[in-house]
């Protein structure tokens, strides 16, 4: 497929599609349709106005791939399903293969496979086009959660369809009840709530990674609260090394999804100062790795230079 950008704004619109009996899908990922993730589902035309539709109430990720022209997508399209129940309904996973259903992808405008897509209230945004190992799959949709869930986005999907082990109960709520209260002040508008609660869990299970990282990001935002953007870059613009001003910086890049120039900004102030001032800059960025995730690769390659910038 030819190389285009990527450009779809707003809804979709599925006016040009038709509906024929839906045949069965011989490249489809195992478990798409029936026993696999209760949070994905194989895309036919005939589900895609409501998989889209789905994206009111929690994000929708869909995957386009092509078993035949690019076998490796299948294996990102197989994945991003064993994800979607990892993440337990934060997204719904959509499975489009393009060679069964290339009016979708037409639709879609869709430039070459692999892509995944981030459907939001029924507007798309790319995310990924390239097959990513499945641990780096996994870190980069944590962030995307993070970064969702401090903005206010922390509904989840109800189950597709239940595929339990024997012996399994099948009536476990969909919902993680132990984020639940820090998830809804998030989603008021209430950032000291939410770090109250995060820190709560963090208290009472300092290994709780989910919260540890909740607390990071509710805490970022809780900092960031009424700061105007342009104000602290020139501020930060004419105090290279004052360490506030460069930490509130980088606490906006990391909001603004930045998060290798907010790395870099303190990695290189970590370079420039000493004492107390180091000290700082230093604590701070390992507050920004734990609201990525250790495992990120981006946190793995920011810890290699803070190591260089130190010693």
């Amino acid at each position: 497929m030819t190389q285009q950008p990527f450009s779809r704004p707003g809804a979709i619109d599925l006016s040009g599609l038709k509906s024929p009996a839906a045949p069965p899908v011989p490249g489809a990922p195992a478990g798409a349709t029936a026993g696999g993730s209760s949070y994905a589902v194989q895309v036919s035309e005939q589900n895609f106005q409501a998989t889209i539709e789905a994206s009111t109430t929690a994000p929708v990720l869909l995957v386009f791939y092509s078993p035949s022209r690019m076998p490796e997508s299948a294996q990102l399209a197989r994945d991003l399903e064993t994800l979607s129940g990892e993440f337990e309904g934060r997204f719904l996973a959509g499975l489009v293969d393009i060679d069964q259903v290339p009016a979708i992808a037409q639709a879609m405008q869709i430039p070459s496979v692999p892509l995944v897509v981030a459907v939001l209230d029924g507007r798309p945004a790319p995310l990924f086009q390239d097959v990513l190992p499945l641990e780096e799959l996994r870190a980069a949709l944590t962030q995307v959660m993070q970064q969702l869930t401090v903005n206010g986005v922390a509904g989840r999907h109800q189950p597709r369809h239940a595929a339990p082990a024997e012996g399994e109960e099948t009536d476990e709520p969909a919902v993680d009840p132990r984020y639940a209260a820090a998830q809804e002040a998030l989603g008021a508008g209430d950032i000291d709530g939410a770090v109250a609660e995060y820190q709560r869990l963090v208290d009472a299970n300092p290994a709780d990674a989910e919260a540890a990282a909740g607390l990071a990001m509710a805490k970022l935002l809780q900092r960031t609260q009424g700061v105007d953007l342009a104000e602290a870059r020139a501020a930060a613009a004419a105090s290279p090394d004052d360490v506030d001003a460069q930490t509130m910086v980088a606490d906006l890049d990391m909001l603004g999804g930045h998060v290798e120039d907010a790395f870099n900004r303190l990695i290189d102030l970590v370079r420039r100062t000493a004492g107390d001032e180091r000290n700082a800059a230093r604590e701070h960025l390992l507050g920004l790795f734990g609201a990525v995730g250790n495992d990120d690769p981006r946190v793995l390659k920011a810890r290699q230079n803070l190591a260089s910038a130190l010693f």
